[in-house]
């Protein structure tokens, strides 16, 4: 098959899925209306609660949940084939990735817009909660250390320098942008043009300015920083404006990309299929864990539950973003298969680059070999490849600069909401909560193990620990749906799919990390998967249950 005829055949599984899928799923399970207020006016704040226009909240909700992950897994997973990577990031999203993301954000729109930890105690106990807290707050602070070691790296003189200015221009107008659109009135069709006029500028001058040469510790300093102040200022001052323009570059990004492999015509170089790889866990289970963000994945939930079910105008938008967000990341990480697997220069270059495993598992070089792929299909458009790969360097790291930016936030909501279980209100303070989750962050960017940064050393339980938050969420989301006396398979199905399959490959992981003598690894990957066990069986109790107590109970939590 033609790499054509496959991205024409995605593309209208796409528009199948949302048209009829998710409308579905939205009409008879989760009843949202226009009748019913949302979190954001009912509780609205100015701060964290803030009612927004549906097209700004998709590009903030987008731009959350679509970091370096979609692009850096399929990069990675392709070694496996072009078709099964293919196929779990265009089918993974219609049935299991779009499903929970929206079904998330649905659920804490009940819970005046709690993060999904919060909605867990409400349906399944207070250990639940407790226990959700431990993960989440692991996950996103081990993943936010390794996004601020690639975003360093990135910006080093050995990568994309270029990207710095870029990324930096996009905070100043974002700023700008917030203040005159919330504050002096101005419309938000002007801004939005201006905005974006400044910000391709800004790419330009990104590659004639002087390009900075700071060391990786020190970028890391400043993501830190930047970091804090994202978290403790208003979401519409920032956070929010920043995140729509970086969606409307990557909307310029993915047309632009489909509109050059279109032109280019190019041809597979990678397999089809290869399921032993040199040096590679086996496909089963390890393609559904290396491809998380492009198909599925826990950490979206967090978005879901946290900054966007606080923002959300009506609750008829909720599928247009929950559910529209995850398709359009899919179709990001339908771009990175195709550049990965078509966007070299033969089959030679390909192989080259994906000899073996531990070549293919860098986390910068894979990033590389996208943006490389990617400007190939550019410069098919007549763009010089030079400004090409600075184009799409600057798309990959201001969406990891919106997640480090929207994670920090997200970490700050959970760190408040443990000190409210553990009766510490100094904790719940916004500056306190937010310089603990800087630090926590901090701690994987920066601690050294075995002359490597921890998250990167941890890395390796990453993949695991987010797909089992996954796999979690959609327990909450069927015993929601359950005591409702909804069709609950919607989600059961890809529950017992996600927690089964990730189960597996964290008892794998953890027979491999003994047999390898990593004791660290062990006894986190150990720690994780017991916790991940505890969870579930805390809902197999709830569902064994009385229907009945759980509803009148789940009614008033809720309700």
């Amino acid at each position: 098959m033609s790499p054509i005829v496959a991205a024409i055949s995605c593309f209208v599984v796409y528009l199948l899925g949302y048209h009829f899928y998710a409308k579905r799923i939205a009409r008879n399970l989760f009843e949202l209306t226009g009748a019913t207020e949302t979190p954001a006016h009912t509780l609205n704040d100015g701060q964290d609660y803030v009612p927004s226009k549906r097209y700004v909240l998709f590009g903030h909700h987008f731009a959350s949940i679509a970091g370096l992950a979609p692009m850096l897994g399929p990069a990675i997973a392709v070694m496996w084939g072009w078709v099964p990577a293919m196929i779990w990031v265009v089918l993974g999203t219609i049935f299991i990735g779009a499903v929970h993301d929206f079904s998330a954000l649905a659920v804490s729109l009940r819970a005046n817009g709690k993060s999904i930890g919060k909605v867990a105690e409400n349906i399944i106990g207070h250990r639940a909660k407790s226990l959700f807290h431990v993960i989440i707050i692991f996950l996103i602070a081990l993943a936010m250390g390794v996004f601020v070691q690639v975003v360093s790296q990135l910006f080093s003189a050995d990568f994309y320098p270029e990207a710095v200015f870029p990324s930096f221009s996009l905070m100043v107008l974002a700023v700008a942008m917030g203040v005159l659109f919330y504050k002096k009135g101005v419309p938000l069709g002007r801004l939005t043009l201006v905005g974006f006029v400044l910000t391709l500028v800004s790419v330009y001058m990104g590659r004639v300015l002087p390009m900075p040469d700071l060391s990786v510790s020190s970028w890391s300093y400043i993501l830190l920083a930047y970091a804090f102040a994202a978290s403790v200022l208003p979401v519409w001052l920032l956070l929010q404006p920043r995140d729509f323009l970086n969606s409307l570059l990557l909307y310029l990004g993915l047309v632009a990309i489909f509109l050059g492999f279109v032109i280019l015509r190019p041809s597979f170089v990678a397999p089809a299929f290869d399921p032993s790889p040199p040096g590679a866990p086996p496909l089963y289970p390890f393609v559904f864990i290396v491809i998380a963000c492009g198909a599925v994945s826990g950490f979206h939930a967090l978005v879901s539950s946290g900054t966007t079910a606080k923002q959300l105008d009506k609750e008829e938008d909720a599928v247009f973003i929950g559910y529209g967000a995850m398709v359009a990341e899919s179709i990001l990480g339908l771009a990175a298969v195709l550049a990965c697997t078509a966007g070299f220069a033969s089959k030679t270059a390909w192989r080259a680059h994906y000899s073996n495993w531990e070549s293919a598992d860098g986390l910068a070089s894979n990033l590389d070999a996208f943006v490389s792929g990617s400007a190939t299909f550019l410069a098919s458009l007549g763009i010089d490849p030079a400004l090409g790969k600075a184009f799409i360097a600057l798309v990959a790291v201001s969406f990891a600069l919106t997640t480090l930016d929207s994670a920090t936030r997200l970490l700050r909501y959970n760190i408040e909401e443990v000190a409210e279980t553990v009766k510490m209100p100094v904790l719940a303070n916004r500056y306190v909560a937010t310089a603990l989750s800087v630090a926590a962050i901090g701690f994987f960017a920066l601690l050294q193990v075995d002359g490597r940064p921890a998250g990167v050393v941890l890395w390796a339980v990453f993949g695991t620990t987010n797909q089992v938050m996954a796999g979690l969420t959609l327990l909450t989301v069927t015993l929601y749906l359950y005591f409702r006396k909804k069709n609950y398979l919607y989600t059961a199905i890809p529950m017992v799919f996600m927690l089964v399959t990730t189960l597996v490959a964290m008892v794998i992981n953890v027979r491999t990390f003994f047999n390898q003598g990593s004791y660290l690894l062990l006894a986190v990957g150990g720690v994780v998967l017991f916790l991940a066990l505890w969870l579930i069986v805390e809902g197999v109790l709830r569902f064994t249950r009385g229907r009945e107590e759980a509803v009148a109970e789940l009614q008033e939590a809720l309700n």
